[in-house]
């Protein structure tokens, strides 16, 4: 062979010699695997283990139930119990001794001191603590005391109020507070009020028609009340035009900023009003807003 493979690849005695080492080195590589299966020695059973299952009791096995995903340990739990029972009365007890765990009992019972209630044999399957199979087993247990009342709420008695019918009268509004124009058949404790601030910020109503300006009071209100009030113009407070100034007049309901402003120049420039058509010199200022003015001023 070696002479062969001189001949044919040039071999030299020392590379046959080394191809020679890798091929049993191959070989012994190859083999070994069941060489060892071969020669491995078989283990042997423990001769007393058939003797250690044989001591395993039922007793010693757990019983287990799931409840929402969560495997629960039931060892020494006695076995559930079905009777007839009403699940409106049925205590944690006795829901226990149904099959039910601690947790689920009580969660009922929560459920009824809530005002949670069973109508009828099939509503327990709106409790999520009960499953499927629990609820077919107790179901053809369950007996619900018959509910003469189909609400169970708290029984309402109403009382008619007999309507007090306010008597006709005539009230001054210039004088009257709160208690005074709530006896206007037809105002309210929220007009009164809204009444009296608008009076205040005015300093009084010159004419009945003024009450149309306060806030929610239109003219039909209006046309129920005007004959119970009556107006005494002499209460009026007045402002000295020729001494207020622009925190006087801002809360005044008639004017504007703007138009404050032109009366304060005005008087700057030309001196003190002398009356009424003094102010009507003032360009910003319309007939109409003059007219309104002129109760209310004092020269």
């Amino acid at each position: 062979m070696r002479i062969w493979l001189n001949k044919h690849f040039g071999f030299s005695k020392a590379e046959f010699n080394g191809l020679i080492l890798l091929i049993l080195i191959i070989a012994f590589l190859k083999s070994f695997p069941l060489i060892y299966d071969y020669y491995k020695p078989i283990e042997k059973d423990d001769p007393n283990l058939l003797a250690s299952i044989q001591k395993i009791t039922i007793t010693d096995l757990e019983r287990t139930y799931y409840t929402r995903g969560k495997t629960e340990n039931l060892k020494g739990k006695p076995a559930p119990k079905l009777f007839k029972f009403d699940p409106n009365t049925i205590g944690t007890e006795g829901w226990q001794l149904l099959g039910l765990s601690p947790k689920q009992a009580q969660s009922i019972v929560n459920y009824r001191n809530k005002g949670g209630k069973f109508y009828k044999p099939e509503d327990l399957q709106r409790m999520y603590t009960i499953t499927p199979a629990m609820y077919k087993k107790l179901l053809p247990y369950v007996e619900i005391e018959s509910q003469n009342q189909p609400c169970t709420g708290k029984d309402f008695q109403y009382e008619k109020k007999e309507y007090v019918k306010k008597p006709f009268v005539i009230v001054e509004i210039n004088q009257a507070d709160s208690a005074g124009l709530d006896r206007i058949k037809g105002i309210g404790p929220a007009f009164a009020t809204r009444i009296l601030k608008y009076r205040e910020r005015l300093g009084g109503f010159y004419k009945k028609e003024q009450l149309m300006e306060v806030y929610g009071l239109d003219s039909m209100k209006y046309a129920e009340i005007k004959d119970q009030i009556s107006v005494n113009p002499s209460a009026i407070k007045t402002i000295d035009i020729n001494t207020a100034d622009f925190n006087v007049l801002k809360n005044f309901p008639y004017l504007s900023y703007k138009q404050i402003n032109a009366i304060i120049q005005f008087r700057k420039q030309h001196g003190n009003y002398n009356g009424v058509n003094d102010l009507k010199k003032v360009t910003i200022l319309t007939p109409q807003v003059v007219d309104k003015l002129s109760p209310y001023l004092s020269f």
